[in-house]
């Protein structure tokens, strides 16, 4: 991925969940919450960080703290970062599958929109 600015959004689902936002607001660790906020706002200017592509659109970024957290993100239009869902390295398999369907969903939405 290119360094560049970013705009982010949160995907929401058709019956208006917000599966990032749902995550996020139950955080209690306000260490964690810091390091996730910070992580964002360097996403913003196009700093990725440690992170992985999982697929052509789809990527997770990486946060080295407690557990291992993961924050799955869609990259739509290069300019957009769509935030899907997140969780810890020990649900990883089962949230790379929910983002992955967040991910096709949101593509779907988007196709349905510009029609």
């Amino acid at each position: 991925m290119q360094i560049h600015p970013r705009e982010i959004r949160i995907y929401t689902t058709p019956n208006g969940r917000a599966p990032y936002r749902h995550w996020y607001t139950r955080i209690k660790d306000e260490k964690l919450r810091t390091i996730v906020s910070t992580r964002l706002t360097r996403l913003e200017t196009g700093n990725l960080g440690d992170f992985k592509r999982l697929n052509q659109d789809l990527y997770e970024l990486r946060i080295h703290y407690g557990p291992g957290y993961r924050i799955y993100f869609g990259s739509f239009q290069n300019t957009v970062v769509i935030l899907l869902c997140a969780g810890t390295k020990g649900t990883q398999r089962r949230d790379i599958t929910r983002a992955q369907n967040y991910w096709n969903d949101f593509i779907q939405q988007t196709k349905e929109q510009s029609q």
